[in-house]
């Protein structure tokens, strides 16, 4: 009788145990375990809205940009310049067009708007994850430095605005030159965040191109 009984609890647990490792029971106790322990979780995928996105660069990784290459009338795609931060000490190449394309590999200038140094509103963007992670350390009365096939353009910045996403005011016309930055906010969000961080500066001095 014993043995017969012991036979049955060993069968149990047998399958017992392959239902459990076959099942999301070892999975939730598994990630119980680790939050308990304090182990590192970071191993797991986190899905985000957002597209992938080329790795972060930091200050020391700066893109090297031939600024004699930069083409007067940029095309979509084209390297048109570079973006010179001196609160962060970075340079940041500028591409134009804001798909993701350009995206990737640096600051946006949105096409709808004028070229850097022009009277009205140029507008750039990036992301916030990679080249503008710091972006946050930006604002009044810093400057932005922004170069050119036209030149280099010093602008100061004005005020700093936090808009919805779908806020259309960052692309408006402006009365005299300004440079708007923009990024997606707030930094440490996790998913498609959905505010934006915009620095809008106005044209402070200039070196053209003769």
């Amino acid at each position: 009788m014993k043995r017969f009984i012991l036979l049955s609890l060993c069968s149990v647990l047998i399958v017992g145990g392959l239902w459990f490792s076959s099942t999301n029971a070892y999975s939730f106790l598994k990630g119980y375990f680790l939050f308990k322990t304090g182990d590192s979780v970071a191993s797991e995928t986190v899905v985000s809205a957002e597209p992938p996105l080329e790795p972060v660069m930091d200050e020391e990784d700066d893109l090297e940009v031939d600024s004699f290459n930069f083409p007067a009338n940029p095309q979509i795609g084209d390297l048109m310049g570079e973006l010179y931060i001196p609160k962060l000490d970075a340079t940041l190449p500028i591409y134009h067009g804001t798909n993701e394309d350009e995206l990737e590999k640096g600051v946006g200038h949105f096409a709808g708007s004028v070229l850097p140094g022009e009277n009205d509103n140029s507008v750039l963007s990036g992301h916030r994850d990679t080249i503008f992670r710091r972006l946050g350390e930006v604002g009044e009365n810093d400057l932005l430095i922004v170069r050119t096939a036209a030149g280099e353009f010093e602008y100061k910045v004005r005020r700093v605005r936090i808009v919805d996403e779908d806020d259309r005011t960052v692309i408006v016309p402006r009365p005299r030159a300004t440079l708007t930055v923009s990024t997606c906010y707030p930094f440490n969000f996790v998913g498609a965040a959905p505010e934006r961080y915009v620095l809008v500066a106005e044209l402070r001095g200039q070196e053209k191109v003769r």
